[in-house]
């Protein structure tokens, strides 16, 4: 239900100034922006997610790897040691 009030106040000096209001009785209804906010919000969740993941498990890949050349640095150390040896 809409209703309007339109008051109307005279001043000493004779002027008028009038004010209308308008009061709306009905119940608000959301347009759908709130849930289109939630939507984004888990989706921006859910990809910050896999990145994180997918950095941490590279991170992982690259110290196996400097961890697999030590230890072939370390192999080929150990055969130039033998090989001075058995000459």
């Amino acid at each position: 239900m809409v209703e309007e009030r339109i008051t109307e106040v005279e001043t000493p000096t004779g002027n008028t100034h009038t004010t209308h209001t308008v009061i709306h009785d009905e119940e608000r209804r959301g347009g759908g922006a709130g849930w289109l906010i939630a939507l984004l919000l888990i989706v921006a969740l859910v990809a910050g997610y896999f990145i994180v993941t997918s950095m941490s498990g590279a991170e992982v890949a690259k110290d196996n790897a400097i961890a697999d050349a030590a230890g072939d640095v370390s192999e080929a150390a150990q055969k130039v040691g033998d090989a001075v040896d058995g000459n």
